[in-house]
């Protein structure tokens, strides 16, 4: 997740870190990415000055890519990149999604310092980028990305 930097000596500039996201059960996600959150992360300080961030998911998070021999840089190792702002969950039913299907995704985040003030935050989409074929990016509106139904190929298909 890239935000913009609160701190000397790259205030103003993009300013990335890697997260651990979760949108609920394999297969079956809400499409709104999850997070479990410090506010002793350098980045989590940055979104209390400026919410507004962008995220990267790529299927070079999976095996996929490799098996198929792409770079993870190669559009055909395709990756969606989500703009728009870091929000504290406050809605306890929510804040239970977040917190179960984090948990099962990221079982460790059990085990993490519990003075370390943890909350849970979702990812507020506004706009989002898919790059999945050389030619350039496609543009998504969030109402289409919410609508999309993931595609699973046939294991036995060509």
């Amino acid at each position: 997740m890239a935000t913009i930097s609160s701190h000397d000596p790259v205030r103003g500039q993009p300013f990335s870190n890697a997260f651990s996201v979760s949108d609920g059960p394999l297969g079956h996600g809400s499409g709104v990415p999850y997070l479990y959150l410090t506010r002793m992360e350098v980045s989590v300080q940055d979104l209390k000055v400026n919410p507004q961030a962008s995220l990267s998911m790529s299927l070079a998070q999976t095996d996929y890519c490799a098996q198929q021999g792409y770079d993870p840089q190669s559009p055909l190792c395709a990756h969606v990149i989500l703009s728009g702002s870091v929000l504290q969950v406050n809605d306890t039913a929510e804040a239970e999604f977040a917190k179960k299907w984090l948990f099962w995704r990221h079982p460790e985040m059990v085990d993490w310092p519990s003075d370390h003030d943890w909350f849970f935050a979702k990812f507020n989409i506004s706009q989002v980028w898919v790059l999945d074929y050389f030619g350039g990016v496609k543009t998504v509106t969030p109402e289409e990305y919410f609508q999309a139904t993931p595609f699973r190929k046939h294991p036995h298909s060509g």
